[in-house]
């Protein structure tokens, strides 16, 4: 089970990317007030893990529903994670990440509150961090081993919350070439991670 833990917990901090997140919150809500801030903060992670419960919990029912099969969830959702890592080892994440956030700041009806969107989504429960929480929770079946699963995902949204609210001293901290540094490694194991889902997805559709 602490295998189960430190796997699930390294992939979900891959994905959610709470570092990624903080300097796009940072420029996002530089005009609001500290209280203003620290509020956004907590409802982007409130709505984003509510979301991410619901997935976890009914996504396999709702693609049962739609007449998906896992397997085939398991191939598409590893060729997303693949594309986010390739995205992630040559810097384009990032990019797309800013520009984003930029058509958002640059709105004045949407800057005024951004925890919702893009915070919530699809920064931290966006189609990757969906993907991922639902192949967690379909490889490892059983009571014990989804609260495992859903344990790690809350510890990675309670640092994501912490990384919000600490966002500029945060990164002022690591600097953009630590930052740089630190997602290219992570792209490179996420990259191995969305094969294996590939590979396992394939393994079952052949059964």
């Amino acid at each position: 089970m602490l295998e189960l833990y430190i796997s699930s917990l390294i992939t979900f901090f891959v994905v959610i990317d709470p570092p990624g997140c903080a300097p796009i919150y940072a420029g996002l809500s530089a005009g609001a007030t500290p209280q203003h801030r620290r509020a956004m903060a907590i409802r982007a992670v409130m709505v984003a893990s509510v979301i991410l419960f619901v997935f976890a919990l009914f996504g396999e029912a709702l693609l049962h529903g739609l007449g998906i099969e896992m397997a085939a969830f398991r191939i598409a959702g590893g060729i997303m994670l693949f594309l986010i890592a390739l995205e992630m080892v040559f810097e384009k994440r990032t990019q797309r990440r800013e520009d984003r956030a930029a058509k958002v700041a640059d709105d004045p009806h949407e800057a005024e509150d951004v925890s919702i969107f893009p915070m919530a989504m699809p920064m931290i429960a966006g189609p990757g961090s969906i993907a991922t929480v639902m192949l967690l929770m379909s490889r490892n079946s059983g009571l014990q081993a989804s609260i495992v699963v859903l344990a790690a995902m809350v510890s990675i949204l309670l640092l994501t919350l912490v990384a919000l609210l600490a966002a500029g001293p945060l990164m002022r901290l690591l600097g953009a070439k630590i930052e740089a540094v630190i997602t290219r490694v992570l792209g490179v194991l996420l990259a191995a991670l969305a094969v294996q889902f590939v590979i396992d997805g394939v393994t079952a559709s052949l059964r």
